[in-house]
């Protein structure tokens, strides 16, 4: 009996990301997740934070609270303090979380170049590197697992190749 939650800040390369989940509102509702969009990528990770704690209440709804946070690579960096507590703090027993950083290496929309790798690693976050979409959806589930399972968030870097690319995927 779980939940999804999603929370984020919009930037390239994940800046299509919200209109996405806007547009999928229904469905999100049917499968019981809540995106809330955040001001910035700091209050985007604490909610997420927050809904790792679903078992600390007696009167919670479901047994735990899945969830994604999402930023673009400057705001991995940014948001260092609320990524690290909210680790180090862990997940809930049946909640996990996936931080997407939405890199842009060769800084094509971005006025820096990112590489989110060190900092993830730096608040003890491990990462996957998806190179295309199915890998993306692939280590997307495995994220979640390896989160279920260890406690911890889990990353996944995505450039802007990939999120600017296209191609199929088997979602069966």
């Amino acid at each position: 009996n779980t939940a999804g939650f999603v929370s984020g800040y919009r930037g390239s390369p994940l800046g299509g990301l919200d209109q996405t989940l806007w547009k999928a509102a229904s469905h999100l509702q049917r499968n019981h997740i809540v995106f809330q969009p955040g001001i910035n990528e700091d209050l985007a990770a604490t909610a997420v934070w927050g809904s790792q704690q679903v078992n600390l209440s007696p009167q919670a709804k479901y047994e735990g609270v899945f969830a994604m946070w999402y930023g673009k690579g400057p705001g991995v960096d940014r948001s260092g303090d609320a990524l690290k507590h909210a680790n180090y703090t862990g997940i809930g027993k049946n909640g996990g979380v996936l931080a997407v950083a939405g890199d842009d290496p060769s800084c094509k929309s971005s006025s820096l170049c990112s590489q989110s790798e060190p900092m993830l690693m730096h608040v003890g976050i491990p990462s996957l590197f998806p190179g295309n979409v199915q890998e993306i959806l692939d280590f997307g589930l495995h994220g979640y697992m390896m989160s279920r399972l260890s406690g911890l968030w889990v990353g996944l870097k995505i450039v802007t190749n990939v999120a600017d690319g296209s191609g199929t995927a088997n979602v069966d």
